[in-house]
């Protein structure tokens, strides 16, 4: 994902805003549209929700990674998700309209707009197998493997909810995992 993000940022350099959030601070909050897509260059924001009262993280974008309320973003509708950095973050961001218009002005990107696609397609995929068909040992490997520092970076029951498992069977696994 790092080499497409980086293709983006060069190929939609025109567009893109670079912008500075501290920890703490919500990108987007719940119930509200989602005009903006935001790659992390540096830092980390995660996109979660609630229900019944519980946080739960859908995703994180770390380090050349993608975010948005991607069902806000595509389909102009306000958004079950928020999008909260949990490290101060540096971020480059386009609304929806910013990229139409840009791909309309230069349909040569659109290559670049479809592996970027093509990436966070296959990236979901497999979190829906993971989730699907691993156990959380295996789901928390894949985590630390692909994200070898997340562990330092992150909470642990925001890793816990990512994964789909409590904060006691995350210890477990990490204990059983050393």
């Amino acid at each position: 994902m790092k080499a497409i993000i980086q293709q983006v940022l060069e190929d939609f350099s025109e567009v893109l805003i670079e912008e500075n959030y501290p920890r703490g601070y919500l990108l987007h909050r719940e119930q509200t549209l989602c005009k903006h897509i935001y790659f992390v260059t540096q830092g980390i924001v995660r996109s979660f929700y609630l229900k019944d009262g519980k946080d739960i993280t859908a995703h994180f974008a770390m380090d050349m990674g993608a975010i948005s309320a991607a069902d806000s973003f595509i389909f102009n509708r306000p958004s079950r998700y928020n999008l909260e950095v949990l490290e101060d973050a540096t971020v480059f961001s386009m609304t929806r309209q910013q990229l139409e218009d840009y791909l309309r002005q230069y349909p040569h990107y659109e290559h670049t707009a479809r592996l970027f696609v093509e990436q966070l397609y296959m990236e979901l995929v497999d979190r829906v197998e993971a989730l699907m068909f691993f156990s959380a040992q295996e789901r928390y490997a894949a985590l630390t493997q692909q994200n070898p520092n997340i562990i330092q970076r992150v909470s642990l029951g925001h890793i816990a909810s990512y994964l789909g498992i409590t904060q006691e069977t995350l210890s477990r696994v990490r204990a059983a995992a050393t």
